[in-house]
């Protein structure tokens, strides 16, 4: 096996010669750079058009897509072109981002420690660093990640957090992209805590000229920021070059935008050649490469379960506008301040209360060395939360009228959502097709269960829970409180006028009790009350509930009558969103629906079972001719890969446990009308 220190040395060498062979070009940048306006000409205009697209929905500032505007690219002098100046949520956000890098020390097969990088969670199970970090499982498996490893704002150190790597579950790495992929083994709450830094596919991230910021732990010291002297110079296909006169940074550390986007795995930093306005040149991976080749991987059924978890829709906290705090944690419905797995730099949003209320003010002083632990009984509208410091967030009470006209928590920060991990086996969240993403909201977390919004239906594209059987409750049901989800455009929601003086209902996607479980009646009362948002509601005909058979059942037949190994269910459920629905005050109403319900079964297997409650869509697939009248519904078992079909959801590794596919023949829909007519 070659030693850490030759292929780092191999690494270096081949990132001089980029540099060397990009001299001209890079000079050429620089020189744009420096004369006025000359952001808009340093780089290519389809990339400043992605930029420009991408900033633009992270700020929601139509000015940048202003029509009157000529040259809309002279719109980014006042966003990137402004090296000394900030804003303040820049910090909040960066507090958080950078939470989730830690030390990795590496270690040989005799626990012998042989040197140091940087690694970054990017989901709630996986690490990601250099390949010449961690080159092989046998290495990951002696190594391990330290997190906190730094001091506090009193300048003591924080009390570290060190978990070994389990390459056993997951471990993906290439030495040209120079990336390792490892899963780490701790707890699920601990790294929970920590939030992750989502690798992100999509471009528009960063241009030429723009700054960097990197989180590092250089040299294996205390992890330290290098800010505002990191400028990019110039774009290869698969790597960023920016300058620097700083020494060089740490190998596996990630590249931030000023959105604390992930840009770039760092993975060298070489003497900069034939002159030019620097020392040094970094060079950096582009995330989005390494996200291409995680995505054509191919992987064993589990480990895909896993790396598919790093390409669920970006969450809703993107579109933060500007002036929120960033992304600080908040407590969640059991008091505790976790921000949730897959909390990013970018998405406390907070709710001012009555119009009259004070500005948010956020003070900062030294806490406990707690992670993330609440700070006694807060008093209206104050949040406590320690990471590490205490920061707490007072927005004003809230007016008496308006606290009794929702129980729902406006603080969506410590939503966890829907959990990836939540069975044995894990199962990521349905990835839409490339036609349905563009127009896919992020993922909308709420306790215990997430959202993904079809922006132009303005409906659910479809809704993934976890039911945990053991610590279900059933909150009293008072009288209905449905609001709009803050996070979302109200336009691209279907709210109240659509259900007003006729025959439709509100019907829950996610059923009212299905995520309504905990520890404590107030964890399962604030999930009860997630579920009354718009987001989470379809128009249905009154009718609807008429022969729906053992369709609302489904989950509690599967919870306690199958042979589910730990009461535990996750389960899927969206409308099919035809292109021939009927419209009804501007909105379409679905004619069908459909559930996927996946459990763990006593012999340890996972079981994924689809199901359709529909009306005339099925009949040509039936053996006998039937009429059916509106609102007839039926509940039809049928293959997962006809829902991924029918809804244009990629649902590969629920397909694979389904029974369905195990079958020599393709099988007919089975109507469902008694509990033994399932098959799991």
């Amino acid at each position: 096996m070659e030693t850490i220190e030759l292929l780092c040395e191999r690494q270096n060498e081949a990132a001089a010669r980029r540099v060397a062979e990009r001299a001209s070009q890079r000079h050429e940048h620089e020189a744009a750079l420096a004369s006025p306006g000359g952001l808009a000409r340093a780089d290519t205009r389809e990339r400043i058009g992605k930029r420009i697209d991408r900033l633009s929905r992270f700020y929601g500032d139509s000015d940048l897509l202003a029509r009157d505007v000529p040259e809309p690219e002279a719109q980014l002098e006042k966003i990137i072109n402004t090296a000394d100046f900030v804003g303040v949520r820049y910090l909040d956000a960066g507090v958080l981002a950078a939470r989730g890098v830690g030390r990795v020390n590496i270690r040989d097969d005799r626990g012998r420690l042989v040197g140091y990088g940087t690694g970054s969670l990017v989901s709630s199970a996986l690490l990601l660093t250099n390949h010449h970090v961690l080159p092989d499982a046998g290495t990951a498996r002696s190594s391990v990640i330290e997190f906190n490893y730094q001091d506090g704002i009193d300048g003591r150190p924080l009390p570290a957090m060190t978990y070994p790597l389990d390459p056993d579950r997951f471990f993906l790495a290439d030495e040209e992209r120079d990336f390792a992929l490892v899963a780490v083994r701790a707890p699920a709450a601990e790294l929970a805590a920590l939030g992750f830094n989502r690798m992100i596919e999509s471009e528009g991230k960063a241009i030429i000229g723009e700054f960097v910021t990197i989180v590092q732990h250089p040299r294996g010291e205390k992890k330290q920021v290098a800010l505002r002297e990191n400028r990019i110079v110039d774009v290869l296909d698969q790597f960023l070059h920016y300058v620097a006169d700083t020494e060089p940074g740490s190998s596996g550390s990630p590249v931030f935008n000023d959105q604390w986007e992930v840009v770039a795995l760092h993975h060298a930093a070489v003497p900069a050649s034939g002159g030019g306005s620097s020392a040094f040149v970094n060079e950096g991976i582009r995330i989005s490469r390494v996200c291409r080749f995680v995505r054509e991987a191919s992987l064993p059924p589990a480990q895909r379960a896993l790396a598919d978890q790093l390409f669920v829709a970006e969450r809703a906290d993107w579109a933060a506008p500007i002036g929120s705090l960033g992304s600080l944690g908040a407590p969640g419905a059991d008091g505790s301040g976790s921000r949730g797995p897959g909390a990013s730099g970018s998405g406390l949003r907070t709710e001012s209360g009555p119009a009259s209320a004070p500005a948010p003010i956020v003070s900062l002083a030294p806490a406990a060395p707690t992670v993330l632990a609440a700070a006694g009984a807060p008093v209206p509208g104050e949040i406590t939360i320690s990471v590490p410091l205490e920061v707490t967030v007072r927005l004003g009470a809230p007016a008496p009228e308006a606290a009794a006209a929702t129980a729902i928590d406006r603080d969506y920060a410590g939503r966890g959502g829907y959990d990836p991990a939540f069975l044995a086996h894990p199962l990521p969240l349905p990835v839409p097709s490339p036609e349905l993403t563009a127009i896919a909201s992020p993922e909308l977390r709420y306790h215990h269960f997430s959202i993904v919004m079809h922006r132009q239906r303005r409906l659910a594209l479809f809704t993934a829970c976890n039911i945990d059987g053991k610590l279900a409750r059933r909150p009293r049901r008072e009288s209905d409180r449905w609001i709009f989800d803050p996070r979302l455009p109200a336009a691209e929601q279907t709210g109240e006028a659509v259900y007003r003086d006729n025959d439709l209902d509100r019907g829950h996607l996610v059923r009212r009790l299905d995520p309504a479980w905990g520890t404590t009646d107030a964890q399962a009362v604030a999930a009860n009350d997630d579920t009354f948002h718009f987001t989470n509601s379809t128009p249905q005909h009154h009718a609807f509930n008429a022969g729906q058979t053992l369709w609302l059942g489904l989950e509690d037949y599967v919870l306690n009558n199958a042979d589910n190994h730990d009461l535990a269910v996750s389960v899927f459920t969206g409308p099919v969103l035809a292109p021939d629905d009927d419209a009804y005050r501007g909105v379409q109403l679905p004619r069908q629906f459909w559930k996927i319900v996946a459990m763990v079964k006593e012999s340890g297997d996972l079981s994924v079972t689809g199901y359709l409650l529909s009306q005339a869509a099925l009949i040509d697939e039936l053996p006998t001719e039937e009429a059916f009248s509106y609102g007839a519904y039926r509940t039809f078992q049928v293959p997962v890969r006809k829902i991924g079909a029918l809804t244009g959801l990629r649902l590969d590794p629920h397909i694979a446990a389904d029974p369905l596919e195990r079958l020599e023949t393709t099988p007919l829909p089975r109507e469902i009308i008694r509990p033994e007519d399932l098959l799991l």
